[in-house]
């Protein structure tokens, strides 16, 4: 299943920014992956902290090969140690064992999290051991569909608006200015950055400074 959009999306995106709209039509339709399971969704996000995505989808795989369905009662069956061996951080494998456990033992019920507006469920989550606002907000697209999301805390969002916009950096200031203009229909505008990011557009270079690069990787 790919994350749902139609020619509503597109067609708003393309009568607010130019640039972003010519970015639109040359890449054509994305499809992204989704995972409606909002428990192995959660798991899923923890496992792509700080690596690329190429090395999260290993790691899935890897577990998701050898457990089949992933639910809590899979992992809390498990070792921290084993859940280590799929290739994670020791760090990462305790936050899903926490995690696991905390929802097989009816101390947090993620069913009521999916009904919430963005900024509860975004609080909801930074509650749990090892999530963030970057993996909630990543829970909130590739799980729950919503539909205006663009991450502050996402590297390749920021280097697809350099990329897109010819910015050497992008404060906080100027990544609101394009939060306004790109919304109500900020993911999509999120997926076509992380394409651009990715080198979708021939020709298009990211601007910033070798420090700031260095210090994204």
């Amino acid at each position: 299943m790919f994350f749902q959009y139609s020619e509503l999306e597109i067609n708003y995106l393309k009568s607010k920014d130019k640039i972003l709209g010519d970015a639109i039509d040359k890449i054509g339709r994305i499809k992204r992956t989704v995972d409606t399971d909002l428990f192995s969704s959660i798991i899923h996000h923890i496992i792509g902290q700080q690596i690329s995505t190429a090395a999260q989808n290993t790691i899935w795989k890897r577990m998701s090969n050898e457990l089949g369905q992933i639910t809590e009662n899979v992992i809390c069956a498990l070792s921290v140690e084993k859940i280590q061996n799929f290739g994670m951080s020791f760090k990462k494998a305790e936050y899903i064992k926490d995690f696991s456990y905390k929802i097989k033992s009816g101390e947090l019920n993620i069913s009521e999290i999916k009904n919430k507006p963005d900024d509860e469920v975004i609080k909801e989550l930074s509650k749990l051991r090892g999530i963030g606002q970057w993996t909630a907000e990543m829970v909130m697209i590739f799980c729950l569909q919503r539909p205006n999301i663009l991450s502050y805390n996402d590297l390749a969002i920021h280097r697809g608006l350099r990329m897109l916009y010819h910015h050497r950096n992008i404060n906080k200031k100027l990544f609101e200015k394009y939060q306004r203009k790109y919304s109500p229909y900020c993911t999509v505008a999120s997926l076509y950055l992380w394409a651009i990011a990715g080198g979708a557009i021939h020709g298009l270079k990211d601007l910033a400074p070798k420090k700031l690069k260095k210090s994204e990787k």
